[in-house]
Parts: structure tokens; sequence; C-alpha cells
């Protein structure tokens, strides 16, 4: 489209910036990103324009986040980096049980409730750990969905008579090893997901003697909804069908083994965003159970799945982004339903089992990146066109001089046809290369002139929002989407994201966010907005010597892990802190991978590397293309460079 980009140092006349009506204040900000909506109760702004982090909600204390990023930086602790606030993580557990307590006061529930975390969601050590630390109180658990996470749940769970719930594919070996540490005193709770995990059960009990506990995990006919809706009915990746859950009943009856059954497990879905969802999917489970219940097995928990939402763009609605619900309704709904079905059948209400993960996990972790530098259209002061120019050209300088409220969706029209006509032109030769460089100079005027009157209107014709695309900045960010964000790239998940400071004053720029990746795709071009999704994000314009703090939050679900290696760029940085009576506590720093880490991982050895290096340098020497001091300089270079941070190293 003829647009140039160049560096905020180059000379250039800078893009026209919002109009500033009247002083900006930190309500403003508040209501443009959003942040009462989905930061409540964790995230707010300060008197100063500054994020604040209120670790225990609205327990009290709270954390200045810009300063605690600086005050990170002078540990020498490097951007970007992950913060994960424990405290949170403790908040999340505590609300979530203080949920379902209540709801089982209020209905005069005879069961429990017994939650446990779904370790895919987030497998770091000093995570798990702590949620099996906070959980104590409340005899919290672990799900397992694989091997390698049955070995993580197995050493850090020991909590008396909390659950451990194995779910995924399953092989002799992970069956055996979830059976036997039953013999630890382990609440482990084998949930058949396919029909030939029933044979590996009771193989299993026949050969070591050990009588296992075993769920089945349904299909149900209820549908989900959004990007999960596949995780249910005949089509699901996991589960068994009505038809196949009686042949399970059968089979561990013919080896009196039924009293082994003792759960029932569903999913419908990650990021439920409607209620109406939910209560569909517990109806029918909860009918499903008190048959179970009927036909002799001996059961006592119902496990509901994860699915609890989070709100990412704080609009509280059925978006696939929001929820229409709180964390309250949910356990309302499904004590409710679950004590009406049990009652009807006289049937003994179960242990309630729910495998949020999401829900508990997403606030504690606050990525926090820099920004290194800007791209904006380059402009240069416009020039009249003359009597000697091309008609071309002649056109767009009357169309650029017509331009205004009443007619700037016309003239926009036309400078584009305009502008193509010149192109065309200049291809067959009828227009010189500084003709045409006049003729875009003049199209980028005319769009320069028209995108202040944009930003004055409410509504944006669909025919205009590329311009406005064309117009924004590109904000070059110090970070890998690949690896911090995956969702972001490969799903578009919203998260929500903003400046840390700066919120007392206006931002006057529009841009997107571009990673460090060499791909098209590393970049964030969707953010939250109260209607829908919006292109692009409101952020400041740079100042000279100053550090630009942006920080992408709810993202301590699945993103932590799920990242990969796309360019080399690795993991990130992560301190953990305690909110503390004096401020807070760095409890922990995990140091992020250094390139001689990722290259390990790609099978290069260092030494090798290093050796290759050193020849090719001796051969220089020898041809004199180098000298001794210029080759130990670069190899030296070499080696330290392999003990360094992949990212970028900002000098203040």
């Amino acid at each position: 489209m003829g647009v140039e980009a160049t560096s905020t140092a180059q000379q250039a006349i800078a893009p026209v910036e919002t109009p500033e009506p009247s002083p900006w204040t930190i309500e403003d900000s508040e209501a443009l990103y959003r942040i009462d909506g989905w930061g409540d109760p964790y995230f707010s702004i300060n008197a100063a324009g500054h994020v604040v982090v209120s670790p225990k909600g609205d327990r009290g204390g709270s954390l200045d986040l810009y300063e605690l990023v600086e005050g990170l930086k002078q540990r020498n602790i490097h951007l970007p980096f992950v913060i994960r606030f424990s405290d949170i993580l403790a908040d999340r557990l505590e609300r979530l049980n203080g949920c379902f307590s209540q709801a089982i006061t209020r209905y005069n529930y005879p069961g429990s409730y017994q939650g446990v975390f779904p370790v895919k969601c987030n497998q770091h050590r000093q995570l798990v750990e702590d949620l099996v630390h906070f959980g104590q109180p409340f005899q919290f658990g672990l799900e397992a969905g694989s091997k390698p996470e049955l070995l993580i749940a197995l050493a850090l769970l020991k909590t008396p008579n909390s659950l451990l719930i194995c779910n995924g594919y399953k092989d002799r070996e992970y069956i055996e090893t979830a059976i036997l540490a039953r013999r630890l005193g382990k609440q482990t709770i084998v949930v058949l997901e396919q029909l030939e995990e029933v044979d590996l059960v009771i193989k299993a009990h026949q050969q070591l003697g050990v009588t296992p506990v075993v769920g089945v995990r349904a299909k149900l006919s209820a549908k989900g909804e959004g990007r999960w809706a596949t995780s249910t009915g005949d089509g699901a990746k996991f589960g068994l069908t009505i038809p196949e859950i009686v042949h399970v009943i059968e089979r561990l009856e013919s080896v009196n083994l039924l009293s082994s059954l003792q759960l029932l497990h569903f999913h419908v879905g990650s990021q439920i965003s409607s209620i109406s969802v939910i209560k569909d999917a517990i109806r029918e489970a909860s009918q499903i159970y008190v048959q179970l219940a009927k036909s002799g097995a001996d059961m006592r928990y119902l496990d509901v799945g994860g699915g609890l939402g989070v709100d990412y763009d704080g609009s509280k609605t059925n978006f696939y982004a929001s929820k229409n619900y709180n964390m309250q309704n949910y356990a309302n709904d499904i004590v409710a339903e679950v004590k009406e079905a049990c009652e009807q059948a006289k049937v003994k209400s179960p242990v309630l089992v729910s495998e949020s993960g999401r829900a508990i996990a997403s606030h504690q972790s606050v990525l926090i990146f820099d920004v290194l530098g800007t791209s904006e259209v380059m402009t240069q002061d416009t020039v009249a066109a003359q009597s000697s120019d091309h008609l071309i050209i002649r056109n767009l300088w009357e169309t650029y001089q017509l331009i205004q409220l009443e007619n700037y969706q016309e003239c926009y029209h036309d400078a584009i046809q305009f502008k193509e006509e010149a192109i065309s032109l200049f291809n067959f030769g009828y227009l010189s290369l500084s003709q045409r460089a006049k003729a875009e100079q003049l199209y980028w005027a005319c769009c320069q002139k028209i995108l202040p009157i944009l930003q004055k209107e409410e509504y944006v014709p669909d025919d205009l929002e590329t311009l406005r695309m064309n117009m924004a900045s590109i904000y070059y960010v110090n970070l890998s989407v690949f690896q911090s964000a995956p969702d972001s790239w490969a799903i578009d998940q919203l998260f929500p994201i903003m400046p840390l400071h700066r919120l007392n004053e206006q931002p006057t720029r529009q841009g997107t966010l571009a990673d460090l990746t060499c791909d098209s795709d590393g970049k964030f071009t969707q953010f939250i907005d109260l209607r829908d999704v919006k292109s692009l994000l409101d952020l400041h314009s740079l100042k000279p010597g100053e550090p630009y703090y942006l920080g992408l939050f709810l993202g301590g679900a699945y993103q932590e892990i799920m990242g990969n290696f796309h360019n080399l760029f690795g993991d990130t940085n992560a301190v953990h802190i305690a909110l503390t009576p004096k401020g807070y506590h760095v409890k922990q720093v995990v140091k992020g991978d250094t390139m001689g880490d990722v290259l390990s991982y790609v099978e290069y050895d260092r030494e090798d590397l290093v050796e290759s290096i050193r020849q090719q340098t001796e051969s220089a020497l020898e041809d004199g293309t180098i000298s001794i001091s210029e080759s130990q300089r670069l190899l030296n270079s070499y080696k330290e460079s392999l003990d360094r941070y992949t990212y970028l190293s900002v000098e203040s």
C-alpha cells in the first residue's frame, strides 16, 4: 500500500495525534483498558498512573507493578519476565472452595466438595508445590492427564485424603503405577476413557493384588460451545458412550470389581462462557450418576471436569473471551442440580469434584515486557501540485484540498483510485520515479488529513477501517508470541494487554505489537474491547531514554507450558513474589533459557560450536584477514553469548 517503515529516530513528520479535549484521568484509562472488568479484585490503577496488583484481592495489601518491575531490574533480572503472585493462587483456591462451601450450606447439600487442579494447565514445579501447599486446608488434590504428570502428582501430593484423578490415555505402566500408589495411601482414581482400559485395570488388579478405584468418563449429549464445543458429544476425543458405560459395568461385575466403580466424570470443554451449557451438562450427568448407583456400583464421586471460565475482556457476557456467570453461580447450579437428582432417585449425594485449572491459575501470572522501538507511516511536508505535474498528481492535490468532515469518505476512495492509477502509469513507463513518489506522498497526506476526523467519530465505516490500520504504529516488543502467548497465535485467544505506567496521560497512538521473531504471525493484532474485539491498542508515544513497559495479564494457564522455541527464543525469566507487611519478598527467581540452553535443545554441542569458531579464526589468521586481537575478541564474544539470555538487552 506504499507504507514505509521508519524508526522514530528518523526525521519525519509525526503522525497526527488524537486531540486532547480535556485532561486525561486514571478513570479514563480504567475505562479504556477495561481493567475494572477483567482485573477485579487483583488489578487496578493508582493515582500515579501505575498498575497496582492486590495479590490477596479485597483482603488488603497492594504493590505498584511499575515499581516492582524497576526493583527486579535492579536485581539484574532482565526483561521480559513472568511475575507469579503466589498470594493470588492462594486466593483463587480459597474463593473456589468458599463458593462451593456456601452453595452446600445454602442448599443443605448432604455431600461435600473436594477439588483437584489439572496439572496440564501449568506443570512448573514451583506453582504445583504452591497449589498443594495452599490446598491442604481443603484437601485439594491434583489431576494427571499423562504418565509424566502422574509422576509429578505422586511425588508432590502428600495431603491426606486428597484425590489424585488419573485421566488421559493409559497403558499398562500408567495403570499399574496409579493402582500401586494406593499402597502409599494415595487416593488415586483411574478414570476409564477408552474401553480397552477396563481390561488393563482388571489385569493389573489380578497381577498386583491391589483393589483399584475407577471412574468412567461419559460422553454427554449436552452440547458444549465455543472453541471447545467438540469436547462432548459422539465425536468427542475422550469418554465412553452410554452403551460403552453399560459394557464397563457388566465387565467389572463379571470379575467382582463393580464396587471399584466409584466416580463419574464428564467434561464439556474449557472456558465455558454461558452458564446454560453448564446447567444442561450437570443435569444429564446427574441422571447418569444416579443410574450408575442403582446398577450396584459403589458410587461416591461426581467429577464435573473443567470449564469454569475466565472473563478475559471484562464484559461479563457469553462472548467466547468472557463468561456470563460468576464462580458462585457456577457452584450453586452444580450443587442444586445434583442434590435434586439424588433426592428424587433416593441415592446418596456424592462428593463433588471439579477440575478448574484456568480459573485457578490464570490470574496469578503477569508477563512483563518492554518496547524496543516503533515504526510509523513516513510523511513529509505536503508539496502542492504544479501545472506541469501529471494530471494524476494534480487530481490527488485537489482531493487533498477538498477533504472535510462532510466528504472525507468520498475523498478517501478518490485518493485510493488516483494512487492505483499512478502506480499503473509508472509500471507502463508514463510516470517517472520522482512523479510516482510525489503521487504517493500526496496519497499519504490525504490519509493523514482524514485520520483525525475518523478518531472523532464514534463509528468507523468498514471501508475506512483499512485506513486506520495502515496509519497505525507498530510497536516492537521484547518477547516471542510463540513462546509466551502461544494461544494468541494458535487459536486467537484474547488476553488483556496494557501499559503498566503513564496511565494518567492520554495515549495518543494506536498500534499493533510485533515480537522479535522473523515470522509475520509474531504479533498481537487483536485486543479486548467492550464491543467484540478491536484491531489496535491505545498506546503512548515513546519518550527518549525512558522505558515503556507493557503487561499481558491472565496468562497463567497453559501459556507458560505450551510455548515453542520459534527462532530459538527460550523460556523467559520467572519471578515468584509474596506480599509481606513491609512490601514484598522475592521467593524465587527461575532463570530463563540462555542461548546455550536452547541450542542444546536442538542437538548442538557447546564445545563443538566453540571449536568450530576457533578453527575458522585460525584459518582467517593464516589468510591475514583478521588480527589476533580481533580473533580473540570474536571468540570471547561467541563464548559469552552462549551464556546470555535469548532476548534483547535494552540499554537504559
